[in-house]
């Protein structure tokens, strides 16, 4: 989804021939901030961490932090969806698809104003760690053995809670959704909102 087009429509122009049929963003922190109050002004309930699509209105979502997953439609006109990207296979590159024109928009600033937004992103295996490893002391360890590995280095909630690692490491259903080929996980206690951020890993370990 455009972001310049989200917050335009959320700024209060209700104008809503200016949206997509379906506008859809990747299940993210920002997507679950933004996502609930586009669906609000077009009064439509959104549909959020589709993992597969039946048809262009019935779709298969993720509910309980992984635990369920429920089949559900949607009759909207218009629709607003997240998905889940780890549970779909890459695209095959030479494939092509129609280009739209998106609308201009000028958008005021008020209050705040973005500046940049720097992505961590790693094709290593990923490592998790959690406070468990020595209150957040033994940490180091993690990095060497990620150095060893040539791996990214992740982190459940409780870690980034304590002020041991910054909140973009953190990997779960409040943080980044990952699938790497391997997953590590040391000194981590399985809580199904840290596996819900990890469960379509290839190799758990």
């Amino acid at each position: 989804m455009q972001c310049y087009r989200v917050v335009w429509y959320i700024k209060g122009n209700t104008n809503s021939n200016r949206l997509s049929e379906k506008n859809e963003a990747r299940a993210s922190a920002f997507s679950r901030s933004v996502i609930p109050r586009v669906a609000a002004k077009l009064d439509c309930s959104p549909v959020r961490d589709v993992t597969e699509i039946h048809s262009p209105d019935t779709f298969t979502r993720n509910m309980y932090a992984g635990k369920a997953v429920c089949k559900v439609q949607s009759t909207a006109p218009i629709k607003v969806m997240t998905f889940r990207c780890t549970s779909f296979v890459t695209a095959e590159e030479g494939t092509s698809a129609a280009v739209e024109d998106a609308p201009s928009a000028e958008i005021e600033t008020e209050s705040s104003e973005f500046t940049k937004q720097e992505l961590s992103k790693s094709e290593r295996p990923d490592l998790s760690s959690a406070r468990g490893v020595s209150g957040g002391r033994a940490l180091k360890l993690i990095y060497d053995l990620a150095d060893k590995l040539d791996a990214g280095v992740g982190a459940s909630r409780a870690a980034v809670d304590s002020g041991y690692v910054h909140n973009d490491m953190q990997v779960g259903q409040t943080g980044k959704i990952i699938a790497p080929e391997l997953y590590i996980a040391i000194a981590i206690s399985g809580a199904i909102q840290h596996l819900a951020g990890m469960k379509d890993s290839k190799v758990e370990d």
